[in-house]
């Protein structure tokens, strides 16, 4: 199965382990709860789905590499006790705790969740003198004299032989007691979640050319060549961060993450040409409906991976522009909400809202929900600075940033209008526009956008491509995404 679809089975699993009887007891006792064994190539989001899966829960997460310990670690250290045993003294050993379970307790004792995953990795690759307690463990949720704390699931993972020299084979007494699931890479699921995370274009547009270069190990004269879905994901970070900072993102940099020679040169000779095209189609010029004729021309005239990469630059320009327009929107909402919540209103408690949001920008979250946490604790300013001279003024203030807002939200639908009309006059009606239609549909913002403030040529393009019914599988969407509905401020 694909990683998708194994992100739910788990999901299933650590719900159904975390049912309680009458009396809260587990329905399934903690013995005959199979740990889930999740098998698949390295870099297709293994570890990565089981944090999402602990977020969404919100309950805690633990991650260790079993690689990388020892009986000692695992198990605890031995000390030495004295007890009496039939009026007889004896010195008798016993163990720490182990560090595992002990960064378990921590976790609860940080977050103060007393459920959790207790997520291992790398298990079928454990030291030999660790292995025989592994079957204990995965029985009795026990290392050592120690048990994993009552509410936590273990789940672990592991890679096939195939691509780990050290995987030893777990026999049919270590199987017996998992809930075993394989996972394939798979381009399709890999994409939705890099278009979600904002992948480089570049990568993205490169794949939809050549999705059979998204996951590829081989075995050459000079070793292991391999492409994982973590390599694309980590260099398309890297390049980013180069162009950010007018750095060469050279065929030497894309070798360090794709390698595969001859895929990171293919990779590396594209990037060049991406590169050339985001100068030579004067991007921000479509989105202000002033592209010339002349570029009209060059994307009539274009090859098919040259008209995905001009739609690739167009989707990530209108991402960046909408995603603000979208944080601006649901920071000045939330402003609202504080304000009506707040009476009176003076710059003393406007200054105590801005504490709070400043401090959840110090908190553990998701990159999204920081960036609009300092947001809106950036808004307050002029608003505290107006309510020191006259409440009143901060209902000023808070109208002439409405009104930006406006003015914001009528450029982005000007932009995606704009990129409707050069796309049909560059190629007609034809495949590239149900090619952006989709990506308009599966991007998060941009759909969400689209919701809330509409499209006509969307909803057009929508229903003449015979997409399904364009207001409810939208909304379908939306709420799979947990994005809220749009309201009027």
């Amino acid at each position: 199965m694909h990683i998708k679809e194994a992100k739910k089975q788990i999901r299933s699993a650590i719900i159904a382990y975390s049912s309680k009887d009458e009396f809260g007891h587990p329905r399934i006792p903690v013995q005959a709860q199979r740990p889930v064994f999740l098998v698949g190539a390295p870099g297709i989001g293994k570890t990565a789905i089981v944090e999402q899966i602990a977020k969404e829960l919100d309950i805690g997460f633990v991650s260790y590499s079993m690689t990388h310990h020892t009986r000692q670690s695992a198990l605890g250290l031995p000390f030495i006790v004295e007890k009496e045993y039939g009026g007889v003294k004896y010195s008798v050993s016993e163990y720490t705790m182990s560090e595992i379970l002990a960064s378990v307790y921590d976790e609860m004792e940080k977050t103060g969740k007393k459920q959790g995953i207790l997520f291992l990795d790398e298990i079928n690759c454990v030291s030999e003198t660790l292995a025989p307690s592994m079957l204990q463990f995965l029985q009795y949720k026990t290392f050592g004299r120690h048990k994993v704390p009552e509410n936590w699931i273990v789940v672990t993972a592991g890679n096939p032989p195939e691509y780990n020299d050290s995987v030893r084979e777990f026999d049919i007494a270590m199987l017996d007691r998992l809930k075993k699931i394989e996972v394939e890479p798979d381009y399709g699921v890999w994409k939705e979640f890099a278009v979600k995370e904002g992948v480089h274009p570049a990568i993205l547009s490169y794949l939809a050319i050549k999705p059979q270069y998204f996951y590829r190990v081989s075995m050459t004269v000079d070793g292991k060549s391999f492409v994982t879905a973590r390599g694309w994901d980590d260099l398309g970070k890297m390049i980013s961060l180069y162009e950010e900072n007018e750095l060469d993102a050279d065929k030497a940099l894309i070798g360090q993450y794709i390698q595969d020679e001859q895929i990171a040169s293919d990779f590396a000779n594209y990037y060049e040409l991406f590169r050339k095209y985001r100068s030579d189609y004067q991007v921000d010029s479509i989105l202000a409906g002033n592209a010339g004729n002349e570029i009209t021309e060059r994307a009539s005239n274009a090859k098919f991976d040259e008209r995905l990469s001009l739609i690739s630059l167009l989707l990530d320009s209108l991402q960046d522009q909408i995603s603000s327009v979208l944080r601006e929107e649901d920071s000045l909402k939330q402003i609202v909400a504080d304000i009506r919540e707040t009476k009176p209103v003076s710059a003393d408690t406007l200054a105590e809202k801005q504490r709070e949001w400043k401090e959840k920008t110090y908190k553990e979250d998701t990159r999204e929900n920081l960036l609009l946490y300092a947001h809106i604790a950036e808004q307050y300013a002029p608003l505290i600075k107006a309510a020191s001279s006259d409440p009143q003024n901060v209902k000023k203030e808070l109208g002439a940033s409405l009104s930006a807002f406006k003015e914001m939200n009528a450029s982005a639908q000007s932009s995606l209008e704009n990129v409707f009309g050069f796309m049909e006059k560059a190629f007609g009606k034809g495949q590239e526009l149900v090619i952006l239609v989709s990506e308009l549909t599966i991007r998060p913002d941009l759909s969400r956008y689209i919701y809330a403030h509409g499209c006509d040529k969307y909803y057009e393009y929508n229903d003449r491509l015979l997409f399904e019914d364009r207001k409810s599988i939208l909304g379908e969407r939306i709420d799979a995404l947990n994005l809220p509905e749009a309201e009027d401020l």
